[in-house]
């Protein structure tokens, strides 16, 4: 045991985790419902990295649906027809796909096989049209893909394979300084990790800065020409959603917002809770909605990752429904991002911690100072379960 005073930079050259935990514990506690993403990414799974450059594969799906290229007419019988589509590889030999809107001879949907693909032109047989008979497909009409449906002498069939796309993104240096801290002013403090109303103030504007370039961040390395020094911009989740919804802003309605929820719950989209954040103009909408809306009833004020929500359940899943100002503050106020916490990832290439500067030894000023360092970013796997709701 060594017989020397206790000050932080003994302490975190004997246990560095103890005092950055303490820290993590108060941060989140800290005014947390106006900063729900960074609130959400402390409480997401986290991942160490070596880099400032973060290198993730978002997880894909085969598309379920596609639309032919030109219109094209499908004879009965045993005929084959060639159809070309924008992108064929939603297709494979021996599967079936169904025209939900044409029928065939039988009065039920129009059911194709496919015989062969070659690029973006597929060869199919009608399954349930007869000979004489006819169907044309039309560009704007539906095509969904269908079961596989092997001969009774096929051992094997095409290959499945979906491979998950390559993304990237950039950690950012987030920084607070507080000078005439009393952070340092005792032993005991300094273990306690104690905030004084000066720091908390700090805090909260360094997490307000984060929540804003977690959501709405430019992704980008730039020069700064005075520093001569390389600087790296991390990218906001709103563009890494892979979903779009829009709804008629000032005249919300419970049909509109059903299709909304839909978006969110439908398609490969994940877990079936999750998270609406959204600007001051869209929750005063959805809350006229509640009181006559019969099918998204709201639920009770919900406490989860330090935040406090309100659900909203439909017949496809539950929102945890929070406000944010920061949508406001970037000209989103009638806008929302659902996220599914489940697929948020947080990556930290520094954890949160605090630098004790002296100031007064080095000849720059009369004070000391604490600086605040967090350097990460946050990203959307599985893109497809994350939803942008604009309003138009």
């Amino acid at each position: 045991m060594q017989q020397i005073p206790l000050t932080t930079s003994n302490v975190g050259a004997e246990a560095p985790e103890l005092l950055r935990n303490e820290v993590d514990q108060r941060i989140t506690k800290l005014r947390p419902m106006a900063t729900p993403v960074d609130q959400l990414g402390r409480y997401a799974a986290v991942r160490p990295c070596k880099s400032m450059t973060v290198d993730y594969y978002a997880v894909a799906t085969r598309p379920d649906v596609a639309h032919v290229k030109s219109r094209v007419t499908i004879a009965g019988g045993d005929r084959v027809t060639t159809i070309t589509l924008a992108d064929a590889k939603v297709f494979d030999v021996s599967e079936t796909m169904l025209v939900p809107e044409l029928s065939g001879s039988d009065g039920q949907g129009l059911v194709l096989y496919v015989v062969g693909v070659s690029d973006n032109v597929l060869r199919v047989k009608p399954v349930n049209l007869a000979d004489g008979d006819n169907e044309s497909i039309e560009t704007t009409m539906r095509i969904v893909r269908m079961g596989r449906a092997a001969g009774e002498l096929d051992v094997q069939t095409s290959q499945f394979a979906t491979l998950p796309t390559k993304r990237q993104n950039y950690c950012q240096i987030f920084k607070a300084q507080i000078e005439q801290s009393t952070l340092l002013s005792s032993a005991n403090k300094e273990v306690g990790w104690t905030f004084s109303d000066q720091e908390e103030v700090a805090v909260y504007d360094m997490r307000l800065g984060m929540e804003r370039s977690f959501l709405f961040g430019q992704q980008a390395r730039i020069m700064d020409p005075d520093k001569n020094s390389e600087v790296f911009l991390t990218g906001g989740i709103w563009s890494q959603a892979g979903k779009e919804v829009a709804y008629t802003d000032g005249e919300l309605t419970g049909a509109e917002w059903l299709k909304v929820m839909s978006t969110a719950f439908t398609g490969h989209a994940g877990s079936a809770r999750k998270i609406l954040i959204g600007g001051t103009s869209l929750i005063e909408q959805l809350s006229l909605l509640e009181g006559n809306n019969r099918v998204m009833l709201p639920g009770d004020v919900v406490s989860r990752w330090g935040l406090d929500f309100t659900e909203m359940h439909s017949k496809f899943g539950t929102l945890y429904v929070i406000h944010s100002e920061v949508f406001d503050h970037c000209g989103h106020a009638a806008d929302g991002l659902i996220i599914d916490p489940e697929f948020l990832t947080k990556y930290v290439r520094e954890p949160f911690s605090a630098t004790t500067l002296d100031l007064r030894r080095s000849g720059q000023r009369n004070t000391e100072a604490v600086v605040l360092t967090e350097v990460s970013c946050l990203v959307l796997r599985y893109p497809e379960a994350h939803v942008r709701v604009i309003g138009q």
